[in-house]
């Protein structure tokens, strides 16, 4: 099978996948006590008129099915309608926050594989040696350690203590030095995890490649450790990594609603937050479904990794 044939079928697949999802978001979501109507008057008595006229506009006064076959249908073309509270555009609110989550979940994907890749490296190669030791600690406690619970003992040290960083976000333009310095401690308390799940995951694929027959047969061969090691045993043990690299993507989205929160961060995360709080259900249904296809191209994402470094894949 081509590699064109290959992608072709993965995404035909994620087809259903994502319908699936769609239906589950808007059902969750419908099966929540109370409606919109019921917000919007903050549960007070209303005339029959009004309500009728509120339900109207909210397709309430139809059927379940078709509610959501009509929800759908703006769905694809990125319309979700508009906030019960701000009486604003959902796409507007969430293209708003979007390059805000964005920025901060990509420099927490830098920091966990340009930190977990490189210490599995050089814990794989220095196995069982004081070095090895120290990088597998560090490991499981960044594993361990709940990404609330560091962001807010990073607050206490480096802004309330040492007052390095400012406690909540500065009112800057995103782009701005003072919002990239504000951006480096949300970023390592979310890279964190994902840095030391990378690390474990690169070292034992590399301890498992290190013991096997071509790589005594290329250092017969007279190869340099450097070759060995970055050009033979590394690419091998990838695959898993890359694998598990994609769908951290899907975990950094998640992630960010809590550190989000715990840093004041005007991202997605905090706008979920805060529309499950105020029970803004057309925010809710968009937020959630979009992190929900973030998860489903993730591992799209990792399939087409996986047919990129090893062809036999595809077939």
């Amino acid at each position: 099978m081509s590699l064109q044939r290959y992608l072709v079928k993965r995404l035909l697949v994620t087809i259903p996948v994502l319908l699936g999802v769609s239906l589950l978001t808007f059902s969750l979501v419908e099966l929540l006590p109370g409606n919109v109507v019921d917000f919007i008057l903050q549960f007070q008595e209303a005339t029959p008129e009004l309500r009728a006229q509120l339900e109207a506009q909210y397709n309430l006064d139809e059927p379940i099915y078709v509610r959501y076959w009509l929800w759908l249908q703006d769905a694809v073309f990125f319309d979700f309608g508009t906030s019960v509270i701000s009486d604003r555009s959902v796409s507007a609110a969430i293209a708003g926050r979007l390059p805000d989550t964005l920025l901060l979940g990509f420099l927490g994907f830098a920091i966990a594989v340009g930190i977990g890749i490189p210490l599995g490296v050089v814990s794989a190669v220095k196995n069982g040696e004081p070095a090895d030791e120290v990088s597998r600690v560090a490991a499981l406690l960044g594993i361990a350690t709940p990404n609330f619970w560091l962001g807010l003992m990073l607050l206490l040290v480096f802004s309330v203590q040492l007052g390095w960083f400012r406690v909540i976000p500065p009112d800057k333009s995103l782009f701005t030095p003072a919002m990239l310095k504000f951006t480096i401690l949300p970023a390592i308390t979310l890279g964190t995890a994902s840095a030391a799940l990378l690390m474990r995951l690169t070292r034992s694929s590399m301890v498992e490649e290190l013991g096997k027959d071509y790589v005594r047969t290329a250092r017969a061969k007279g190869l340099s450790e450097r070759t060995v090691i970055l050009k033979h045993v590394l690419r091998n043990s990838l695959i898993s990594v890359v694998t598990v690299a994609a769908l951290q993507i899907a975990f950094l989205v998640d992630g960010a609603v809590v550190v989000e929160q715990v840093f004041s961060w005007p991202g997605i995360g905090r706008l979920l937050i805060n529309a499950i709080i105020q029970r803004d259900f057309p925010i809710i249904q968009a937020v959630v479904l979009m992190i929900a296809t973030t998860i489903v191209f993730a591992n799209l994402l990792a399939d087409i990794a996986y047919s990129w470094l090893d062809p036999r894949i595809r077939y």
